[in-house]
């Protein structure tokens, strides 16, 4: 039950992860496989579907084949299930990952004390959720305070760093995962 033998893949990403590793344009691809930039568009952002002929001369404008493009496609239509671990005493403080594979969307659980004196910078937006505990964060020069049930929202690029301020603290973090271009480059400071 719940078995398809045939799943559908989305291959733009895939496509979109190997012309940049190439430096390349839409506009070059195009010009390499014949095919028009707003098509390949459609393609890198799940908008079309490529016929096994297009797929190919993408491929081969990229310098791979059809069947690699393939293999690096992300599922279209997936469902995976993390198991909380063991119901023994867990180590504290430790991290584990919500979801697995090569996704769109990427979360973490983290329970206890954190490193306060490392600081992040994601590329895309992250929301951070306390489920249990308290926090302090640090973001763009300002202190935020965070208990059960608060959640605070990050833009791509701001630098950040957090603490637990309770023995227990349990924080869910779920950002776009940092293959996927969902916002524009923004300054580093």
């Amino acid at each position: 039950m719940g078995d398809h033998k045939e799943q559908s893949l989305r291959v733009g990403a895939a496509v979109r992860r190997r012309r940049r590793a190439l430096d390349l344009t839409l506009a070059a691809v195009a010009e390499r496989s014949g095919l028009s930039v707003p098509f390949l568009s459609q393609i890198e952002n799940d908008r079309a579907r490529p016929s096994r002929s297009s797929l190919e001369k993408v491929a081969d404008a990229l310098r791979t084949t059809a069947v690699e493009l393939l293999a690096a496609a992300d599922p279209a239509c997936s469902v995976d299930v993390v198991r909380a671990e063991g119901a023994g005493p867990l180590p504290q403080p430790r991290t584990r990952s919500l979801v697995r594979g090569h996704h769109q969307m990427h979360a973490s659980e983290f329970i206890g004390d954190h490193d306060a004196g490392r600081e992040f910078q994601y590329r895309n937006d992250q929301l951070m959720y306390v489920a249990d505990g308290a926090v302090e964060i640090e973001a763009e020069g300002r202190a935020y305070r965070l208990g059960r049930g608060d959640t605070l929202y990050l833009t791509g690029g701001v630098r950040h760093r957090w603490r637990a301020t309770e023995s227990d603290t349990r924080v869910i973090v779920v950002a776009v995962a940092e293959h996927i271009e969902a916002v524009r480059d923004r300054p580093r400071r």
